[in-house]
């Protein structure tokens, strides 16, 4: 186990480097011009040209990649006088030279090119909310997923059996950005006396004092929105799954020995059924993240989403690269977790 878990992290990080790398390229390589943006059309060329030198991107594209590259690495060559104060935090290794050091140091994100604000404080601010979304709508999908699949396919050509398969396909075919718009509609507006939901609002917002307060019901309709899809994969998988292991010889076995239904059902049938629902599980989990880009723009929900769409709509280059960054470390990790669920569920696959 130790030592696939070594072999998955380095694979996963050098994986990383590909995707930053990418990535950087193609968005440095862009005919935008980030400084225009930020001053607006009518600004004169003296003030662009000392922003883009402030910000470095006067350099040859390839230089200002590794630069890049060089701030957000754990391990870097930084300026001596930099080091432990702006803006890179960290433990001097060994001297390079007279000016520089080789460091181990905290990711520098860099700054906002619209508000100047640090990324990572932007980031520490959106990811929690995001995340927290991202898990609750993964709870739901997991739990009412798995639990009509189980009963679909305990109903089998039953009314509720086409019932649930029929309405599964329907969320399936249905992008999240669509499912939340009508959820906003129907529950954020129309029944909003009834429900006493909010058509658009972020988990945390200010009350009449200016205060920061915590407003869960604005959690719900997200959530709901951006589990559906999900939702209708699992049932569909759980179902499927559950009549394939329903019609095995153990199952039979089981039966004639006169065990109860529901310790079949329990022991037997539910865990060996699981593998096909975790492979679907640990795909959505991380593509929630990318659902939540559009679910949190139509909610107004204030997350990693929303800022992202806002960064790519402003070019801005810093923001825009520490989302993504985020995004495939968190493909890289579920990928990695979900092998060493198999390994729970399946004793018999040998992970080294």
């Amino acid at each position: 186990m130790f030592s696939f878990l070594i072999g998955r992290i380095f694979h996963g990080l050098i994986t990383l480097m590909i995707v930053v790398t990418l990535i950087s390229s193609i968005i440095y390589l862009a005919p935008v011009d980030p400084t225009r943006l930020t001053f607006g059309q009518r600004s004169d060329t003296e003030t662009i040209e000392t922003k883009k030198k402030e910000l470095g991107l006067d350099l040859p594209l390839h230089r200002q990649l590794l630069l890049y590259l060089g701030d957000i690495s754990p391990l870097s060559i930084v300026p001596k006088e930099k080091l432990n104060g702006q803006p890179y935090y960290g433990v001097r290794l060994i001297s390079t030279s007279a000016s520089h050091a080789f460091v181990l140091k905290y990711p520098y994100f860099r700054s906002s090119y619209q508000t100047g604000n640090q990324v990572i404080t932007m980031l520490r601010d959106s990811i929690p909310k995001t995340m927290l979304l991202a898990l609750f709508a993964f709870v739901i999908a997991v739990v009412m997923g798995i639990l009509l699949g189980i009963i679909a396919a305990l109903r089998k050509d039953s009314w509720i059996d086409s019932l649930i398969v029929s309405t599964s396909v329907v969320g399936y075919s249905v992008p999240s950005y669509v499912s939340a718009i009508v959820l906003a509609l129907v529950f954020g507006y129309w029944l909003k006396a009834l429900t006493g939901l909010n058509i658009q609002g972020s988990l945390v917002e200010l009350n009449d004092l200016g205060d920061e307060v915590i407003v869960w019901k604005n959690l719900i309709l997200p959530a709901v929105a951006l589990g559906i899809r999900p939702l209708a994969v699992i049932t569909q998988l759980t179902r499927s799954a559950f009549l394939d292991i329903l019609n095995q010889d153990f199952i039979r076995t089981a039966k004639a020995k006169g065990l109860a239904f529901r310790e079949i059902i329990k022991k037997h049938a539910f865990r060996n059924s699981m593998n096909p629902v975790v492979t679907a599980v640990s795909g959505w989990m991380a593509s929630l993240l990318a659902g939540a880009f559009f679910v949190e723009n139509v909610f107004n929900y204030k997350g990693l989403g929303q800022m992202t769409v806002t960064a790519l709509l402003n070019y801005d280059i810093p923001v825009i690269l520490a989302c993504v960054i985020f995004t495939c470390f968190v493909f890289i990790a579920i990928n990695i977790l979900v092998d060493i669920v198999y390994k729970l569920l399946d004793p018999k696959i040998a992970l080294d």
